[in-house]
């Protein structure tokens, strides 16, 4: 099970509602922000939404000055962002719990400075709590990952009835950051490039090293998961307001698993419209 809620910071109003919400309480009534034809796509896949669940982290982000003339990762600032954002994703997880969820469809990581203090940020994630309507999977084993946590994904609702027809598995959705400033070019450098066609290996160096710790830090997360990989992901360039030269190069995706050794994936068909000419 997920960590007691209330030792997480999920507020109280967050727990009446989820204790309405949950099946067989006060109401049979469930949120999601899933489009309909996400919506009917997840419940024809076999799963039944509980309610719409997230998590929630204001973070003071720290000042780390990097080198003028060097390419490095700046750690200070990579560790915060992924803090703050694994804190938003486990209280997340720790609502869709209260639901008595095997899963989390449809996560969405979001980020927004504040104005009402200097170097403040709100970390949000955001998705539809389900469940399962057969308790374990074909291979006879629970929705929930190794970590006896509900299972999340970022992937569509339409991805993820593909993902389920095709004999795959959902473990948890996955995350590397790296937060990194790239070196400024010596005067005489910047002028001696005007007008050139040329390859800046120092440049070139610092975004190939900034992604690869990033998605290494990745994989190393679906390491954890024991997946087989990961699908659908995205390796994204956010500057924020650190300045030109200080960019974070964040990757995330969906681990996924077989669930079962003999599946066989349909061969897509092609379908052709009906029209009136």
């Amino acid at each position: 099970m997920t960590a007691d809620p209330t030792a997480l910071g999920i507020p109280e109003d967050a727990m009446r509602r989820l204790a309405e919400m949950r099946p067989g309480q006060a109401t049979t009534l469930f949120t999601s922000d899933l489009s309909v034809n996400e919506f009917l796509l997840v419940r024809e896949a076999g799963f039944r939404p509980l309610g719409l669940v997230l998590g929630s982290s204001i973070y003071h982000v720290g000042f780390q000055m990097g080198r003028w003339s060097s390419n490095q990762e700046l750690t200070t600032l990579s560790q915060a962002m992924y803090h703050a954002r694994e804190l938003a994703v486990t209280r997340m997880e720790a609502e869709a719990d209260q639901l008595g969820a095997d899963g989390i469809v449809g996560v969405r990581l979001e980020i927004e400075f504040k104005e009402f203090g200097s170097d403040l940020a709100e970390f949000i994630a955001v998705g539809t709590a389900v469940s399962a309507d057969e308790p374990q999977t074909p291979d006879g084993q629970s929705w929930r990952n190794n970590r006896d946590q509900p299972f999340t994904s970022d992937l569509s609702g339409q991805d993820f009835w593909t993902l389920i027809q095709a004999g795959y598995a959902p473990l948890g959705m996955v995350m590397g950051t790296c937060v990194y400033h790239v070196a400024h070019q010596r005067f005489w450098q910047a002028m001696g490039n005007i007008g050139q066609n040329v390859e800046l290996p120092q440049f070139t160096e610092a975004l190939y090293d900034a992604r690869e710790l990033a998605m290494s830090r990745m994989q190393a997360e679906a390491e954890q998961l024991a997946a087989e990989g990961i699908v659908g992901v995205q390796l994204l360039s956010l500057g924020h307001r650190w300045g030109g030269h200080t960019t974070e190069f964040f990757a995330i995706g969906t681990a996924v698993r077989p669930l079962r050794a003999d599946h066989v994936i349909a061969k897509p068909q092609l379908v052709l419209p009906l029209t009136d000419s």
